[in-house]
């Protein structure tokens, strides 16, 4: 209760992301009931460094080790997807258009990918602004509905996804 969100970063996201730079797989996981300060958590105030919440401290960490690289020859390509899962469909928060009904998108498994979703859109971001405008837009595209808990619970789970990937020249 007396954490600061740098603190909960810094104890459970900073090593996992160190460890994503360096080309493992890592996720990020917020469960709880309704109010209970996962949005809080993940999100935070994200123009305030002193609430700021995970996904905006790993964004900076993130684009602030690829501008500190000092391999030159190291190449970094950072990409994202935003999916809603709502009423088990599974729809693109990134690929949808205000105004028009968003298709659902089915889920395969593929003995060499695994399991994936097909036709999920993945955007290219070179910077901390894209990729906050990225989660934005997202964010306003997904379902939302008043609650006696909550008067903007999502009712809905969603799943934000970063892809680095690195190349040496």
């Amino acid at each position: 209760m007396d954490s600061k969100q740098q603190d909960v970063y810094d104890e459970c996201a900073f090593p996992l992301v160190e460890s994503v730079l360096k080309g493992y797989n890592g996720t990020i996981f917020a469960y709880g009931q309704t109010g209970c300060g996962k949005t809080f958590t993940m999100m935070g105030v994200p123009d305030n460094l002193e609430f700021r919440g995970l996904i905006p401290n790993c964004f900076a960490h993130i684009f602030g080790c690829i501008s500190t690289e000092e391999d030159k020859t190291k190449k970094y390509l950072v990409r994202c997807s935003y999916l809603e899962i709502y009423n088990e469909d599974v729809f693109d928060l990134l690929a949808q258009q205000k105004g028009v009904q968003p298709q659902k998108l089915d889920l395969k498994e593929d003995k060499n990918k695994g399991v994936f979703v097909q036709g999920l859109k993945t955007i290219i971001v070179n910077s901390i602004p894209e990729m906050e405008e990225a989660m934005h837009f997202g964010t306003s595209n997904r379902k939302t509905a008043s609650t006696a808990m909550n008067s903007e619970s999502s009712r809905s789970h969603s799943i934000f996804t970063i892809y680095i990937e690195t190349a040496v020249e």
